[in-house]
């Protein structure tokens, strides 16, 4: 471990480091244990670039760890020659994101290359989008996605929109790690930067084209007219960026009962009605649960604070409840409907492919088997969804209509590169009118897939190993996984091994015994395929201090498939707690 007392001591003593800054840093001169937290290591990249709770220190988001991201990234940028097509930036309604932000684009003034900032918070998407809409090189979103309050983060887009990939993030990395002195990061005035051109504020420019881009995923626009009246939506931003776009795509597009769930309709970093403004929790509902059953709702939607994620619950027709999809049901659905109206109008591509990650549901893999479309499987992470839409532009080897990852985010067409609860609302929406007019509800639609291509049941559960200890753990978990595999869990025997982290899938089926290559980039995951379509997934998460555990099966009827998934979930996890003790 890194002499962290040192580099405290260093932040405690040095001008160049603000008043307040130090004073926050001599307040816990007593406290040894948060100076080892904030000190022992840098903020990393993971899965989604920066991401940690705001305060002072190496291991924390502060302008400080801000500038020196940035001005990594603009030493690569400037190595790439690519300083003169700019930079976008966006924020949400996090504390210290407008800070951030402007921290950003300053530094990237410093060094000589044009920011395209936001005039004010906008979702995910739209930054996706308007890196190249713009022709930016790169663009950088300041958000924390659906982490807690005291948390921030910094996520870094390439020039194709998605987040970066290798070699660029792992380039960008090492520029910033290059970075040991903080105060040689660049900087300038906001007021010089925009005198010099270099500080350009964005805003309606973008916002239109953006809008118009989602408008065209619409299928049927003529079905949103007629229903219209009919379907009853209530939406919540959760204090987040998608209160002006969804509210917008909704009254343009024609829906006229849409009822935005008022105490978490307006920005506000507190989240003060929610403590995990997370629309895969159920209690992030709660109010708009409420308010649904006071207007007799069919769909109850949550978009998280950058809007990249969307939470849903469907009415029963035969119950009357809610009944929440989780985000595997909701993007098979999604996949459904866009496959089957897309061939049934005769614009489905011959040569069309869906993505997901190899975390979710084997649903879609169905679903694109009964359409005759090529499913791909990619790693953890949209960036990678992004990259097979590249390579596919590059290459001409197919055409991209839909993809998803089981964390309550899809993306259908290409205008951006990353997934957009913006288009999954509309979408959604679209779906809940189609088959309305049918007679049906969202849940009759689902009721149906699974009667079609079988009941798929995904379950996932995380553990929080926070600290120096919780990532000791953790790789302790994942190595003694990776050099002990189980050979089965509970009734399913494990039939091929997949270790990402060392690329290599071991098969152990009896007559086809041996060792490929994964054919994806390196990651520290382990995935196991058992018979009868079961399978089990370990890997850290890439932007909280969690072991998630994804376990997947399909049943005869959904009572089965639970059951089976409960106790599939159980025996991994009882294998895990034994690790741990």
């Amino acid at each position: 471990m890194r002499d962290y007392k040192a580099i405290y001591e260093e932040w405690l003593s040095n001008p160049y480091y603000d008043e307040e800054t130090r004073n926050e840093l001599a307040a816990i001169r007593d406290d040894e244990k948060e100076i080892m937290e904030r000190f022992h290591m840098d903020l990393e990249f993971g899965t989604a670039g920066l991401r940690g709770i705001i305060g002072a220190g190496t291991n924390r988001m502060n302008k400080y760890v801000v500038r020196r991201a940035t001005q990594g990234l603009a030493d690569y940028i400037i190595e790439q020659g690519g300083q003169d097509k700019g930079v976008a930036i966006a924020y949400d309604s996090r504390h210290m994101s407008i800070e951030f932000s402007d921290e950003v684009a300053r530094t990237l003034a410093a060094n000589g290359i044009k920011a395209y900032r936001f005039e004010s918070l906008r979702p995910t998407p739209e930054l996706s989008f308007a890196v190249r809409y713009l022709g930016c090189i790169a663009g950088i979103n300041i958000t924390a996605s659906h982490n807690p309050a005291n948390y921030n983060g910094y996520k870094v887009y390439w020039e194709d929109g998605a987040q970066f990939t290798p070699p660029h993030d792992k380039a960008v990395t090492e520029h910033v790690l290059a970075i040991t002195d903080m105060s040689v990061c660049k900087t300038m005035s906001k007021e010089d930067a925009e005198a010099a051109g270099l500080y350009i504020t964005i805003g309606k420019d973008v916002d239109d084209p953006y809008i118009a881009e989602v408008k065209k995923t619409i299928l049927h626009p003529d079905v949103i007219r007629e229903m219209a009246d009919s379907i009853r939506i209530v939406y919540t931003p959760l204090h987040g960026t998608g209160h002006v776009p969804v509210m917008r795509m909704l009254r343009e597009l024609g829906f006229t009962q849409v009822y935005e769930v008022p105490e978490q309709a307006e920005p506000d970093g507190d989240f003060p009605t929610v403590s995990y403004p997370n629309p895969e929790s159920k209690a992030a509902f709660e109010l708009g649960l409420k308010l649904a059953k006071e207007k007799d709702a069919d769909l109850v939607l949550a978009t998280d604070p950058d809007a990249d994620r969307l939470g849903v619950y469907v009415r029963d027709s035969e119950s009357g409840e809610y009944i929440p999809l989780t985000g595997n049901m909701s993007g098979a659905l999604l996949c459904e409907y866009e496959l089957s109206q897309r061939k049934a109008m005769g614009t489905l591509p011959a040569d069309a492919f869906v993505v997901e990650s190899i975390v979710s549901t084997d649903l879609i893999k169905a679903v694109a088997a009964g359409w005759d479309v090529e499913a791909k499987e990619v790693l953890t992470g949209f960036k990678w969804i992004g990259r097979e839409i590249l390579k596919a532009e590059g290459e001409g080897s197919g055409q991209y209509v839909f993809g998803m990852e089981e964390s309550y985010g899809c993306l259908i067409g290409t205008y951006a590169r990353d997934k957009d609860a913006i288009s999954a609302v509309t979408s959604l929406c679209e779906a809940a009118a189609f088959y309305k007019k049918q007679g049906k509800t969202l849940w009759d639609a689902m009721k149906d897939m699974y009667l079609k291509y079988g009941y798929y049941r995904e379950n996932v559960k995380t553990i929080e190993l926070a600290g120096i200890e919780g990532l000791q753990m953790i790789r302790k978990i994942m190595d003694t996984l990776r050099e002990e595999p189980p050979v089965s869990f509970d009734a399913y025997r494990v039939e091929r091994f997949r270790d990402y982290s060392n690329d290599v899938i071991r098969d152990f089926r009896p007559g086809k015994e041996g060792k490929t290559p994964t054919g994806l980039a390196k990651s520290n995951v382990l995935y196991f395929e058992l018979n009868d379509n079961a399978w089990v997934c370990v890997r850290p998460s890439g932007t909280e201090p969690k072991l998630k555990i994804y376990t997947g099966v399909k049943g005869s009827d959904a009572e089965n498939a639970s059951a089976l998934s409960d106790a599939l979930q159980t025996d991994i996890s009882g294998k895990i707690d034994k690790i741990m003790k």
